[in-house]
């Protein structure tokens, strides 16, 4: 029996933290001198209005959270969260139109870093600097907000945790999840602090210094300026904006493995080496193919290529370059690129290289099978031995991937949308990357697609942060069954 009260319980609470960070941003808004303030006043009071009377409704609450609980409370802090957070747009009235507002701010929770937005510089410092927190905060996810307040009511994280990571396995670096979410969360904000400061020395200023470590370590892709990072024609921001990129598309449980002396455990695992050779092989593929088809020399044909391929493959979706003008070759590379993902267990999106390390073994010991059908072949990462249930749920998660993608993309193309940039937009959404392509590439915004487009989007956007299974699953008779 799902547990209503508790539920709404601790999304009032998050509720209330959202409003806090509401607050922070108009102080921002102050310290500028921006006309957004009051809309920051007004979207916290409502936030704390609503979180305060959720909170009430929820009193008395008994202190036992299901599986099915752990289901409702992720997607429903990520819809609620998106709801409260449009608000400053749309109050301030430089995004009046709720359905882009609401676009906007999903793409932001989910760190997609699609936007609507043609001249993003229009905004003022509270509002950018709203867009960009979003991205930090979904990035690691409003799940670890809420196993940090769970303890509070006296429940523990254990199933908002495998919702919030449903359908792969993650590794548990301590005994409760509640202290490895703490420590995780030490780590993001040690490395969004210092890239601040890298940024910094770079010759960004404090303001898009802070607003781009949110987006790069969220891996989110939003930036203060319309042009990107490649309005700031910096070889040494691009560079480092790279390797951050990098170690943010790294599963932070290895980074706390690193951390904490355990290098053998780093440097073994076989899901970093995929996501590692496939940045260097991919890097190298392009950065040739730029050196011999366009005017560049062999540095920036390699930071073109490295910065693109580390941003897709991470699905940051930050742009230095328009790859709708390299060679159409190097198209199907983007494309392959964006489907991929990064490690498991990180900020990215995508379909993520460790159920791709799986059924590359998979469909390798099916042609072993062939001429041996009576041999044992079990499949091992890491040493492991990788149970038929997870298998079939890898197979799963990509059937439904695909699936989604094909109906999608065929409901835009209905909306009047051309075929690639219908399925460029709903690759880039579900994978939460963020530039498309054709007219909706790196260069482009998304404001010119249809209105229901936008909320198809944005659903595909919340699918795919939450992998899939934890939104659909709420669409299942069973799942309200009672038991």
């Amino acid at each position: 029996m799902i547990n209503s009260k508790i539920i709404l319980r601790i999304i009032g609470f998050l509720l209330l933290i959202e409003a806090a960070m509401l607050v922070f941003c108009s102080i921002i808004s102050l310290i500028y001198a921006g006309d957004d303030l009051l809309s920051f006043i007004y979207s916290a009071c409502a936030c704390i209005g609503g979180g305060s009377l959720l909170l009430l409704i929820g009193r008395d609450a008994k202190k036992n959270l299901g599986r099915r609980d752990g289901y409702i409370i992720v997607t429903v802090s990520w819809l609620i969260f998106s709801l409260f957070g449009m608000l400053p747009f749309v109050i301030s009235g430089y995004i009046p139109s709720i359905t882009d507002a609401f676009f906007e701010t999903m793409s932001g929770f989910s760190s997609t870093g699609a936007t609507i937005l043609n001249n993003i510089e229009s905004l003022p410092h509270g509002l950018l600097f709203w867009r960009s927190m979003t991205q930090w905060i979904g990035g690691l996810g409003i799940v670890f907000f809420t196993i940090a307040v769970l303890p509070i009511f006296g429940v523990g994280g254990v199933q908002v945790f495998a919702a919030e990571a449903s359908g792969m396995a993650h590794d548990k670096v301590y005994p409760r999840i509640g202290i490895t979410a703490k420590w995780i969360w030490s780590i993001y904000v040690g490395m969004t602090g210092t890239l601040a400061a890298l940024l910094m020395l770079g010759g960004m200023s404090l303001f898009d210094s802070i607003c781009h470590a949110f987006t790069t370590t969220s891996t989110g892709g939003f930036s203060t300026k319309q042009d990107s990072i490649a309005y700031f024609d910096s070889p040494y921001i691009e560079y480092v904006i790279t390797l951050f990129m990098f170690l943010s598309g790294i599963n932070f449980s290895l980074l706390l493995f690193a951390v904490t002396g355990r290098f053998k455990k780093f440097f073994q695992n076989a899901e970093l080496k995929w996501f590692s050779i496939s940045v260097i092989a991919l890097t190298v593929f392009i950065a040739i193919g730029l050196y011999w088809t366009r005017p560049m020399d062999g540095e920036e044909a390699f930071r073109k290529s490295i910065f693109q391929v580390v941003s897709l493959h991470t699905s940051t979706g930050y742009a230095t370059a328009n790859y709708m003008t390299w060679p159409s070759l190097l198209w199907g590379l983007i494309v392959v690129i964006m489907l991929m993902g990064a490690c498991a267990g990180s900020t990215t999106g995508g379909i993520k290289c460790i159920r791709l390390l799986i059924v590359s073994k998979l469909t390798r010991n099916e042609f072993k099978h062939i001429t041996h059908p009576n041999a044992v072949l079990p499949v091992r990462v890491n040493s492991q031995v990788i149970s038929p249930s997870l298998r079939s749920t890898i197979l799963a998660f990509l059937f439904l991937y695909g699936l989604v993608i094909i109906v999608s993309t065929l409901i835009l193309m209905g909306l009047g949308m051309e075929m690639m940039e219908s399925l460029g937009c709903c690759i880039s959404s579900l994978g939460n990357m963020g530039p498309s392509l054709g007219k909706y590439g790196p260069d482009s915004s998304w404001s010119t697609i249809p209105a229901v487009g936008k909320w198809l989007l944005s659903f595909l956007m919340l699918m795919g942060r939450l992998e899939i299974f934890t939104v659909l699953l709420l669409f299942t008779s069973n799942f309200w069954k009672r038991i």
